[in-house]
């Protein structure tokens, strides 16, 4: 058993354990069940529940999620609507989030896929200061797709 304070108290029986936490208006906690014998612990069990709630709390607070932006075009996007788009997926990599850069195929388009193929080749060469590519361009459908995340911070 373990004191309030945190010194070694020996083993000793349930009962007096409980009478003795009772005496300093404390609570009787098992930390550590599967020790033999069993590892008791005087406290404030209220207390205890609050501070680790606490820190999960802040913990919570320091991890930082990331998203996956994506931004759409066609294979016949001109090139000051390419230009917009990249600032975009820029941004949001320096912001730290994954960008998906997605080409979408209408109709006969699907007949030159390989305007798509380079469209989504030169969104790369320009963000690779700042990107790598997770995959390579994956067709699905008629979207061309393809994953970047940016380059670890040294």
């Amino acid at each position: 058993m373990v004191s309030a304070e945190g010194e070694q108290l020996g083993i000793m029986p349930t009962p007096q354990a409980l009478e003795s936490a009772r005496s300093q208006e404390l609570d009787l906690v098992e930390v550590a069940p599967e020790a033999q014998p069993p590892v008791c612990r005087i406290m404030d069990f209220g207390k205890y529940k609050y501070t680790q709630a606490r820190r999960l709390k802040e913990a919570r607070k320091k991890q930082t999620t990331i998203q996956v932006k994506e931004v759409k075009m066609g294979p016949k996007t001109e090139r000051h609507d390419f230009d917009f788009k990249l600032k975009h997926v820029r941004r949001f990599l320096e912001e730290g989030h994954k960008a998906k850069v997605t080409v979408r195929f209408k109709g006969r388009e699907m007949a030159h896929t390989e305007l798509g193929w380079k469209m989504l080749q030169k969104m790369v060469e320009a963000v690779q200061d700042i990107a790598v590519t997770e995959n390579n361009p994956r067709m699905e459908g008629r979207m061309l797709h393809i994953m970047l995340s940016p380059k670890a911070q040294h």
